[in-house]
């Protein structure tokens, strides 16, 4: 069965001149039959790049509106419209607006884990792998707002021995894991590396032995001489990691640090996405065009 639904996939795909995204999170078999895996905004950046007309994207609902933002002449589809991001429920334009102006001088720094009527809201965006840079960028003078994942903001102040203003959100998936279970694979494996994402719990990040994005973590996993590894960030990314170092050993921190939004995307939605192209993720022009000048933003300076 699932041999002919990734037959016809390939068909459809052909027909409808499509590339398929998926985030390092998804599901293994959706992972395998995508023409680019990676984190949400590098997907983005490699779908403008290509010459595709239809976007299939698999992720969540804010990566897909980052996808039209920067690709408004292709039609970004999501494989199921209900994949949304509970960090990114945590914000909304009108509850940010109040906020800028109790701090009317600070300077709004937005992860991309946000709506895109959050983003038009923003001076500058950021990603988990260049949010260190962005942050430093902004004079040293400036109040900073960071938006919304305060895991995030607190390592990003950490590193730069900086104050922001943090916003109370945060990855329900990440925060699942304490510091307790890091502590135990430690004591029983001293030989492995403990790898985490920055949207982890401090504590958790404070014990790790190394702390990245998806990317990061990919990075470090492929140069390291390192045998064994335990991963602090959605299970999804496992998958990708034993793919790309057969001759290497990975454990999730947590096997309940799955996040089910991810998950919603399958190989049979991907399917029925490519013949009807109806769950299209759209963004008003007005907002597209405040919420793209954050993204631009970020992207001169990294």
């Amino acid at each position: 069965m699932t041999n002919s639904i990734v037959n016809k996939i390939m068909e459809l795909k052909k027909e409808r001149n499509a590339i398929i995204l998926s985030h390092n999170y998804q599901r293994g078999e959706v992972q395998d039959i995508a023409d680019f895996v990676g984190d949400s905004l590098g997907l983005s950046q490699t779908a403008a790049k290509t010459d595709a007309d239809v976007i299939i994207f698999c992720g969540v609902h804010f990566m897909a509106e980052t996808a039209a933002l920067v690709c408004p002449d292709k039609k970004v589809v999501i494989p199921d419209p209900h994949a949304g991001c509970p960090m990114a429920a945590m914000v909304t334009a009108r509850e940010l607006r109040e906020k800028k102006k109790q701090h009317p001088n600070a300077v709004v720094v937005c992860y991309v884990n946000s709506t895109a009527d959050v983003k038009a809201e923003v001076d500058i965006c950021c990603t988990s792998a260049n949010a260190v840079k962005v942050v430093d960028s902004i004079p040293k003078d400036k109040e900073i707002l960071f938006v919304p994942d305060k895991s995030l903001g607190d390592w990003v102040a950490k590193q730069l021995g900086r104050e922001m203003i943090l916003w109370e959100g945060f990855c329900p998936t990440h925060h699942r894991i304490s510091a307790e279970h890091i502590q135990k694979f430690k004591v029983e494996h001293p030989d492995a590396k403990v790898v985490v994402h920055p949207e982890c719990l401090s504590e958790v990040v404070d014990i790790a032995d190394h702390v990245a994005s998806t990317t990061g973590i990919l990075n470090y996993a492929r140069e390291s001489k390192d045998k064994k590894f335990f991963i602090g960030t959605e299970s999804g990314i496992i998958h990708r990691l034993q793919k790309e170092n057969p001759d290497k050993e990975f454990h999730h921190v947590l096997q309940l640090a799955d996040c089910p939004n991810m998950k919603l995307n399958s190989l049979e939605k991907v399917q029925w996405a490519l013949e009807d192209l109806e769950t299209e993720v759209t963004v008003k022009p007005e907002i597209a065009e405040k919420a793209r000048l954050s993204i631009d933003k970020m992207l001169a300076i990294v």
